[in-house]
């Protein structure tokens, strides 16, 4: 059984002076009877901003145990984690779970290892699909894909492609695609895979697209924490999305 850190309250200590539920960016905490409660421990994104804030040190972190994502024992495995490549002209076959299938897909027509009779392909449309492989999930990818290997990375909020219209033209295009919620996301293993990315992947660019909503700082955050694991100086562009769909700033971290 996997497990996570959520902040644990000691009532007897608290004073209800409201600090730490007004600083929770996520929401997970409320005050009740004139006493801070963990309301939503799916919520806590155990950043433990709220620790810092408690005036009588009554807020600690503790472990509980939750249930992971886990891969497909059977013969085969899940479709989604199974290595294959191929090109728009030719379907690959396969058994296995197709969330956790590993392809590429080869936006160009070309360098595709498969070599198959077929027309030249067409010119990408407007609303062409910039996915360049699969899974994009960060619990189903592996840091050591190829997609990942001396490649530009683009790590984004699972929100941010839904408000950005041109998020494929103006994000996407060309980056290795990774995607989290810093609030909903059960996090293990999160801040192993990102600091393997800096650690061992070489890339040459790593981007962080946010939604401007507090708790998504926590994917940015633990980006930034995964590169000083990794020991690396290498920059990290933030960008910041409003929730009507627009840029709002853009920073280097």
């Amino acid at each position: 059984m996997a497990t996570k850190k959520v902040i644990k309250i000691d009532e007897e200590k608290c004073i209800g002076c409201g600090k730490c539920a007004n600083a929770c960016p996520g929401g997970a905490l409320a005050m009740v009877n004139g006493k801070a409660k963990l309301v939503r421990e799916d919520f806590c994104d155990g950043m433990g901003v709220c620790i810092g804030k408690c005036p009588v040190d009554a807020i600690e972190f503790i472990d509980v145990e939750v249930q992971s994502p886990a891969a497909a024992k059977t013969s085969g495995g899940c479709p989604s984690q199974q290595a294959v490549s191929f090109d728009r002209h030719h379907t690959h076959g396969g058994g296995g779970c197709p969330s956790q299938r590993a392809l590429n897909f080869d936006r160009a027509g070309h360098n595709s290892p498969c070599q198959c009779n077929s027309a030249a392909p067409t010119p990408q449309s407007a609303n062409t699909s910039e996915l360049g492989a699969w899974p994009i999930q960060l619990h189903l990818i592996r840091p050591e894909a190829q997609q990942f290997q001396n490649a530009d990375i683009l790590i984004a909020a699972s929100c941010s492609a839904f408000s950005y219209g041109s998020f494929h033209k103006d994000f996407l295009a060309g980056k290795g695609l990774v995607i989290a919620c810093p609030k909903l996301d059960i996090q293990d293993g999160y801040l192993e895979k990102l600091t393997a990315f800096f650690a061992y992947g070489n890339p040459r660019s790593v981007t962080v697209v946010r939604m401007e909503v507090p708790c998504c700082s926590g994917l940015s955050a633990t980006v930034l924490q995964a590169r000083s694991q990794a020991g690396s100086s290498l920059p990290v562009n933030e960008v910041t999305i409003t929730l009507d769909g627009a840029v709002k700033q853009e920073k280097l971290l």
